[in-house]
């Protein structure tokens, strides 16, 4: 027997514990697959395989029967617009904190990660009292308003993308701003011509960690948004089940939880070769 026979044969509990993760993760998505497909559109007649044949009317009937594409343009302005904005403040505090020495910026880095230490949904009721004067004063960034929740979401994201930026931007080479300056250009011009070029690597993984976060959101903007024409994918699809008929809503619920996930597998796929970069040299220097 070979050694490398004898090295696998030692190891076939990895292998064990690997299928076991795979079949773990597989399975529910095997199971709303399945319900998706599944004429009968019930909860008690879904199973792992579809027992009445495969059908593609549930597909039909959500888009018929609720505003499901009205739904899906909400979600993609809302977490597009919050992962954009997000990613061009963070670059711009993180290149101040890592370039820069001035007065409180220990202090602010400390601030921003201790933020980071609470759940967002703990400021709700400091969130509801804010916006109600903002809808007063500025209607149009207020409840009810996609620009509302978008603000909302932004203030959620910006400390820990800021955090990321800044340990990647320490890695990048202080003599390449310094030799770029002393050539006449700015400091606009170092930021956006020089170290946004260098940075993509962690942009693109703060975006989609972004956009992941807000895309599938639904405590927040469940208590920002009650008018029917400005829910988003979290809360339209939680109303689906939330009725009487729930069960027999199963079928077109499924259909809506796979069409979610295509924004979140494309973004994803966009960015595949940036991400692993991203997550490792940041994560080297503070």
């Amino acid at each position: 027997m070979s050694a490398r026979s004898k090295t696998a044969g030692r190891n076939w509990w990895r292998h064990l514990i690997l299928i076991l993760a795979v079949v773990f993760a597989l399975v529910p998505i095997v199971f709303v697959v399945s319900a998706a497909l599944n004429p009968q559109g019930t909860l008690s007649s879904t199973g792992l395989i579809p027992t009445d044949g495969v059908s593609l009317s549930n597909v039909g009937d959500l888009f018929a029967n609720t505003p499901f594409a009205h739904w899906y343009l909400n979600s993609i302005i809302v977490s597009g617009s919050a992962a954009f904005i997000s990613i061009f403040i963070s670059a711009i505090a993180a290149y101040a904190f890592s370039r820069f020495r001035f007065a409180g910026r220990r202090v602010g880095l400390m601030s921003l990660l201790l933020i980071q230490m609470f759940p967002q949904f703990l400021a709700i009721v400091a969130l509801f009292l804010m916006f109600s004067e903002v809808t007063e004063l500025w209607p149009a960034f207020g409840f009810n308003t996609l620009s509302g929740l978008t603000l909302v979401y932004l203030g959620g994201a910006l400390g820990v993308n800021t955090w990321l930026m800044k340990g990647f931007f320490d890695t990048v080479p202080k003599e390449l701003d310094e030799s770029a300056v002393m050539d006449g250009a700015s400091h606009t011009q170092v930021f956006f011509r020089i170290i946004l070029p260098l940075v993509a690597p962690i942009l693109a993984v703060t975006g989609l960690l972004a956009f992941i976060g807000t895309i599938n959101e639904y405590l927040i903007a469940n208590v920002f948004l009650t008018q029917p024409e400005n829910k988003t994918l979290a809360i339209g699809l939680f109303g689906l089940i939330n009725e009487t008929n729930r069960n027999a809503n199963f079928g077109i619920f499924a259909v809506g939880t796979l069409l979610t996930a295509i924004p979140t597998v494309a973004v994803f796929q966009l960015l595949q070769r940036y991400i692993v970069g991203g997550l490792t040299v940041g994560a080297v220097k503070g």
